[in-house]
């Protein structure tokens, strides 16, 4: 993660900090956070239909499905998860991910592949595109395929030495038509110049894998599922920096609580701290698939749907997509200890569907606030881009006006541009215009 991104988390992460070791909550506004006034002013409809956004916003288009691309493929569908790099040079990459399966999409002739299609040359059509950037006018200078081979690359995580975690959100096994078990992370570069050995980090676990986040300070990889009944993974590395190397996989023990989704009474107090310990998880790569039932069993906290986490200074948010009284979402704030437990708190809880609805993805914007994107299932309301201020309240910050989810979001390197995805059909956008400094 990019400094500049961190820079208010800094400041309060140390505020923070001291309220978690007096064992105290942090403040005292209820469960269900209230929506604020939208920090931008009111959404502007876009004439194209496309992204309302405040006054003073815009977008541009930068990529969309079927643009051809640099080596001689179009741009696939399903973009979901993203991150964003500094290259040097005036140049900055995204490297995206496309979340498609082999029974929805077809499968492509390109090599090397994780894994192909009934024992042919024809890769499984998920994995991840890179896209380079002039970074000062955002014009494209390049686009290539850089994994081939996965099954529903759903989102992932930047890591401090400028790679891109891509997470398969699919458990399959090998069975004659597919010829790999799925589950895995793969390990892209910032800028490959073209398609990567799919390498599967297998000691990271294999389960439905949704994004990941390090700690620069530790190393340590911190991991989602995207299950009713998920659990937070931290992976520790044997050798800092090359997750290929193995290491030991844990799950978040949370004291007092065994089920943060507050479906069943509020099992968990909205913005109170929380100690949190971690037990190491054996046989991680699961051939039955249980790895979050078996720490849950050993008493690892549970959770709605863990999906985007992102790394801020000293802590990380994350999403429990549909937990909740409301069944809305939930937004986790977690802060690794070097002495003592780590902490952790419920940061933010929807009401309803109007303030915020299925949070997913998600960025900690240079100057503070959370931009989550929305993901609910419905043909009629729209997904949102929902700003979080540091004091747990919502705002509409984008509305997508066609019937996809917005993923993928992230800032670049000088906090300048927001992109984001429209999922399908693929679009990555780059929104400009008057943020508040850090």
């Amino acid at each position: 993660m990019h400094t500049d991104r961190r820079k208010f988390l800094g400041l309060t992460g140390v505020a923070f900090s001291a309220v978690l070791a007096a064992g105290c909550s942090t403040t005292g506004r209820s469960a269900l956070a209230t929506a604020s006034a939208n920090r931008f002013g009111p959404l502007q409809p876009d004439p194209a239909g496309v992204l309302d956004l405040p006054e003073g916003f815009s977008y541009r288009v930068i990529s969309r499905l079927g643009d051809m691309m640099d080596d001689g493929e179009g741009v696939p569908d399903a973009a979901d998860g993203m991150g964003c790099f500094d290259l040097g040079n005036g140049k900055i990459s995204l490297v995206r991910n496309h979340e498609l399966r082999p029974d929805r999409a077809a499968p492509v002739a390109v090599s090397p592949a994780f894994d192909t299609v009934q024992r042919s040359l024809l890769a499984l059509p998920g994995g991840t595109t890179t896209i380079i950037l002039d970074a000062e006018t955002l014009e494209v200078e390049r686009q290539y395929r850089s994994l081939a081979g996965t099954i529903r690359n759903c989102a992932g995580g930047v890591t401090p030495w400028n790679t891109w975690l891509t997470c398969e959100e699919n458990t399959s096994r090998a069975d004659g038509r597919i010829n790999q078990d799925h589950g895995w992370v793969f390990e892209v570069p910032a800028d490959s110049g073209g398609l990567v050995d799919p390498v599967p980090l297998r000691a990271m676990g294999r389960f439905n894998h949704e994004a990941a986040c390090v700690d620069p300070a530790s190393g340590m990889v911190y991991l989602t599922e995207d299950r009713d009944d998920s659990i937070l993974y931290r992976f520790i590395p044997a050798e800092r920096g090359n997750l290929a190397a193995g290491g030991t996989l844990q799950a978040l023990v949370i004291a007092g609580v065994a089920d943060t989704r507050n479906q069943s009474g509020a099992a968990m107090a909205a913005r109170t701290a929380y100690a949190g310990t971690w037990i190491t998880l054996d046989n991680v790569e699961a051939p039955e698939d249980d790895l979050r039932l078996r720490g849950a069993a050993a008493g690892a906290a549970v959770f709605a749907r863990g999906e985007g986490i992102w790394m801020g200074e000293g802590e990380m948010y994350f999403t429990a997509t549909s937990g909740g009284a409301a069944g809305e979402g939930q937004i986790f704030r977690l802060a690794p200890r070097t002495n003592g437990p780590d902490m952790v708190e419920l940061f933010y809880e929807s009401p309803a569907q109007s303030e915020f609805s299925y949070g997913d993805n998600l960025t900690v914007a240079p100057f503070g606030d959370l931009i989550v994107c929305e993901d609910q299932y419905s043909d009629t309301v729209d997904n949102y881009l929902r700003g979080i201020t540091p004091a747990g309240e919502a705002y509409a910050f984008g509305r997508l006006r066609i019937q996809t989810e917005p993923a993928g979001a992230c800032f670049s390197p000088d906090g300048r541009t927001l992109f984001v995805n429209a999922y399908a059909p693929t679009m990555t956008l780059a929104i400009t215009g008057p943020w508040p400094t850090a």
